[in-house]
């Protein structure tokens, strides 16, 4: 153990060394408070920037062919499951489709909602050859609908000049194509307005 003074002695030195910048009577003075604060410099950090992941461009999702479905995927039967669950979606995204619910709610809903798996008719067009085409919506883009007729046969549908009917539970909805060209993504937040009528 050491001595009384060889404990003051280095004490003394060691705050010497902690506060470096402080005078000698500060030191005395900080001792005689029973309470040493020893001053501390914390070094900067430097940030990391972090790095941006860059999605593909629209020509490398070309050339990939991210968006092509194989021929032998190309059949009816295999997306009827599909609509099954967008059926059940619409039905909880409109609180059960009752008898009571308002058409406006309703058509309010549709047009926000992700319209995948939703089977489809073509009942007007300024191009004959469109008219009467149904199936289900397999994909959505900005201008066209991909559909999958019940015979087994992808359809490219645009929007543009074209107006679609989809039914469920009884409620027959229109949507004219040429007021509906966005992607899914952007019709989420679109606010739409009703206007009473709409040529194509």
């Amino acid at each position: 153990p050491q001595g009384s003074e060889e404990a003051k002695a280095f004490v003394n030195a060691f705050l010497k060394r902690s506060m470096p910048k402080k005078k000698d009577e500060a030191i005395q003075d900080i001792l005689t408070w029973k309470a040493v604060v020893l001053e501390h410099y914390s070094k900067k950090k430097t940030k990391q920037k972090r790095k941006k992941t860059k999605g593909f461009t629209a020509k490398q999702r070309r050339e990939m062919r991210l968006f092509e479905i194989e021929p032998e995927q190309q059949r009816y039967a295999i997306f009827l499951p599909l609509h099954e669950l967008w059926k059940q979606y619409i039905r909880d995204l409109c609180h059960g489709l009752k008898p009571d619910a308002q058409p406006h709610m309703v058509q309010g809903k549709l047009l926000k909602a992700d319209l995948h798996g939703a089977i489809v008719t073509v009942t007007k067009s300024k191009c004959p050859s469109y008219v009467g085409i149904t199936g289900i919506i397999l994909q959505e883009f900005k201008h066209v609908f991909k559909i999958i007729t019940k015979e087994d046969k992808l359809k490219v549908v645009p929007k543009l000049n074209n107006v679609f009917s989809l039914e469920i539970d009884g409620f027959i909805s229109y949507i004219y194509g040429s007021k509906f060209q966005l992607r899914a993504s952007e019709r989420s937040a679109k606010k739409f307005k009703l206007k009473g009528t709409i040529d194509l």
